[in-house]
């Protein structure tokens, strides 16, 4: 393709392009992958300056995207992946030439031994991993003084909407994807984490059931909440990254579970009656005390629209538990746990090789590691590491219960509800205390600007149901629109 075509496709066509419509023109080879490539390396020289939502590129990106371009010709597409950029949050292992950071500058110089099972299965489906995102370090777990989006390796995302608060922590891929950076993304979560920049950033995040999605080779938070997902511009686009990634992994055991998902006809989910006579239920106990006057109205008014599409809506929900009742007794023992398991399985060069490891080079390093402390890092430091501790055998118990028996399972079981849903991300904690899924769509934006979104949250593996409300609301209001 010569300059000239290439230059009118991404100033006229590739911004707010879906995977579908990529692959419809590299089939009618009116573009190839490498075009698709050169496009997107060209838009992030342009415009990641602005938002620091991109770390690093992979060196070797237009030749692995030759490769899959001839071994189109030769066979066809793998998956509707084949050829796709993506991006990938700094806290996944990738075996080529990227870092894996968490975005601590302790982790600056850290190469990975091999890819994580998710990126091994978007490899496997042609998907081209284009490089990594910035984030939040440490996955929002370092101190509660942070900045949502900042790390010492990689400084500040900032929204490209305007100077609101990008989310936290997989604000370099939500701001990256909202910003046209790459065709999609992959964002991690323990609470919170893909929902919240989905929501600020007017995309689509999808937080699926623990054990959806293999958690081998994520710098891990905590074990019992943690998850990766994609985060995209549309539903049928996130459909496409979530159905590659999902399945079992023998080194993640509560992927075993993800067989509930193994018979899904994904692409059916895509239904526009999908709301008519489901009940949603709506707690406003949640959010009714924290959400803005604003924001309370614009989700007043996507109710409406619910409600036109079909919905049966079931208002003032008691869920019998606030996010405030869950604490952080759980992230703080299982952090300590979980990342000096992974630690210290880096490569044996690696200097550093436990939590204590990295609150000692932060301390050596001050001036360009602490501008918000480390207290949370520190705090999970004096647990024993080893979760035999009373206190946390006991907060998870008490966190599984109430998340999950009363406040998600009765609920929705007691009213016969289909789904749950909350402005923004509120009630994320309650889905992550019980491993539950949640998925956010655009729903429209403040008078300032700033992106507003919805959050559907259900029972554990009901994500066809949940993508098929979310993209029946989605195509109703058409909220998105590109910075």
């Amino acid at each position: 393709m010569n300059q000239a075509k290439r230059k009118k496709l991404m100033e006229e066509w590739l911004d707010e392009a879906t995977i579908a419509q990529m692959q419809e023109k590299m089939a009618t080879n009116e573009m190839t992958s490498e075009d698709l490539v050169f496009m997107y390396l060209e838009i992030i020289a342009e415009r990641n300056p602005n938002i620091n939502a991109v770390l690093e590129v992979n060196s070797k990106v237009i030749q692995i995207a030759q490769a899959l371009d001839d071994e189109r010709l030769e066979k066809g597409p793998r998956s509707m992946l084949h050829g796709i950029p993506i991006l990938i949050k700094d806290n996944i292992d990738t075996a080529d030439d990227l870092h894996t950071s968490a975005g601590s500058l302790s982790l600056a110089n850290h190469y990975a031994l091999k890819d994580a099972t998710l990126v091994k299965k978007l490899r496997d489906s042609g998907a081209i991993i284009l490089g990594k995102t910035n984030m939040t370090e440490w996955a929002n777990f370092m101190s509660d003084r942070m900045t949502n989006g900042y790390s010492s390796r990689g400084g500040q995302v900032k929204n490209p909407y305007g100077p609101f608060d990008v989310g936290g922590s997989s604000s370099g891929s939500a701001a990256a994807i909202a910003a046209n950076l790459a065709a999609a993304a992959i964002g991690t979560e323990t609470s919170g984490s893909i929902l919240n920049p989905a929501a600020q950033n007017g995309l689509v995040g999808l937080k699926p059931t623990v054990g959806a999605i293999s958690r081998t080779g994520i710098i891990p938070l905590a074990h019992t909440q943690d998850t990766a997902g994609p985060m995209t511009r549309t539903v049928e686009d996130a459909v496409h990254v979530f159905s590659s990634i999902i399945g079992k992994d023998e080194f993640d055991s509560i992927t075993r579970k993800s067989r509930h998902l193994d018979k899904v006809d994904w692409i059916n989910c895509l239904d526009l009656n999908a709301l008519r006579g489901k009940r949603i239920g709506i707690a406003r106990s949640i959010f009714d005390r924290e959400v803005t006057t604003e924001r309370a109205e614009l989700f007043d008014k996507q109710v409406t629209v619910l409600r036109e599409l079909g919905a049966d809506i079931v208002d003032n929900v008691d869920l019998a538990c606030l996010e405030d009742d869950l604490g952080y007794a759980v992230l703080t023992h299982e952090f300590k746990a979980d990342l000096n398991s992974y630690l210290g399985k880096t490569r044996p060069s690696n200097p550093i090789r436990s939590l204590a490891d990295v609150i000692n080079f932060n301390k050596q390093h001050s001036k360009e590691t602490l501008p918000y402390g480390q207290v949370l890092l520190e705090k999970s430091e004096r647990t024993t590491g080893t979760l035999i501790e009373k206190e946390y055998i006991e907060a998870l118990e008490r966190n599984r219960y109430l998340a999950g028996e009363i406040g998600l399972s009765k609920s929705l079981d007691d009213l016969e509800l289909d789904a749950l849903v909350f402005p923004q991300d509120h009630g994320c904690s309650i889905g992550a205390a019980a491993g539950c899924p949640s998925i956010t769509v655009p729903a429209g934006f403040s008078q300032a600007g700033e992106p507003f979104g919805l959050t559907f949250s259900g029972r554990a593996w009901s994500e066809p149901l949940l993508i098929s409300i979310a993209y029946a609301f989605e195509q109703r209001v058409q909220a998105r629109r590109k910075p």
